[in-house]
């Protein structure tokens, strides 16, 4: 345990004892102080009640994160409230826990929306999209005219020969889109959910098959793309790429164009699409 975190590790798992129901969690009889006693959170957690005692006192060495695990199931703890046991238990965050995305937040999916001449978009670790924005919709892909299984860019790059041939260099942008992927999939623990997507793309695409025994990895933070829109012509894009905080499985992808002559086309684009008030 490192130096110094003893005290904080028992004064917050006190913290969060007191604050649990012990009638809410089916213990019963008066009490003197609020929340669970320890030996009702380790019996909650399974663990020994002299092992949960010396954790809140700051003996008996670092706990296991099996250990850490338990008791955060045990206290009820909320996804970065087990991040903080573990980090001042062991001075790291837990191993990340792959969850399938079932949508994004409104906040999140307004925030994309001011970005009115941007194209952004909102990926999981498996690169499915699951939001965008509406200039996302005239540059890139209209996601919307897509059946939601089917939302996948690597399906798209190594499927679609009209997003292959709208791509200034597809064989380089295939490359890193492999890499980058491959990267994502294990920052997400999410190397065992990919591997359907990866066994039918070996299937279907012999390029995807070459890229993916290759093994490489590309970071997916920045860049610039150039493509080919039926409208606009060729148009150069720079990129970043954001993690979303709190969700290891998603990732913000936010376009924005280099000349302003096409930001202003994007915009005219957009107007265009709106429906007339009446």
């Amino acid at each position: 345990m490192p130096a110094g975190s003893e005290t904080l590790l028992g004064t917050y798992l006190r913290d969060r004892r007191a604050k649990l129901d012990p009638a809410a969690l089916g213990f019963a009889g008066r009490r003197r102080t609020p929340g669970l006693r320890r030996e009702e959170v380790a019996q909650r957690a399974n663990i020994s009640a002299t092992w949960y005692t010396w954790l809140e006192q700051g003996r008996g060495g670092a706990p296991s994160a099996d250990v850490l695990n338990r008791i955060a199931t045990g206290l009820m703890l909320t996804e970065p409230e087990r991040e903080h046991i573990f980090m001042l238990a062991l001075g790291r965050p837990p191993e990340v826990r792959y969850r399938p995305a079932a949508g994004i937040t409104p906040r999140l999916q307004r925030l994309l929306d001011t970005l009115e001449t941007s194209p952004a978009l909102v990926k999981t670790a498996t690169w499915d999209v699951v939001a965008w924005n509406p200039a996302a919709a005239v540059v890139l892909t209209d996601w919307a005219t897509v059946p939601p299984g089917e939302r996948n860019i690597l399906r798209r790059m190594f499927g679609d020969p009209r997003v292959r041939a709208a791509q200034h260099d597809w064989e380089s942008v295939a490359r890193v889109v492999v890499g980058a992927f491959r990267a994502d999939a294990a920052r997400a623990g999410a190397v065992s959910e990919v591997g359907a997507l990866v066994d039918e793309l070996c299937r279907t695409s012999p390029d995807f098959a070459a890229l993916w025994r290759e093994n490489d990895v590309h970071p997916h933070g920045d860049g610039v793309k150039q493509i080919r829109h039926p409208v606009l012509g060729w148009i150069e894009l720079e990129y970043s790429a954001f993690a979303v905080d709190g969700r290891p499985d998603l990732g913000l992808i936010v376009y924005s164009p280099v000349a302003e002559v096409v930001r202003d086309r994007i915009r005219t684009l957009l107007q265009e699409r709106r429906p007339e008030r009446p």
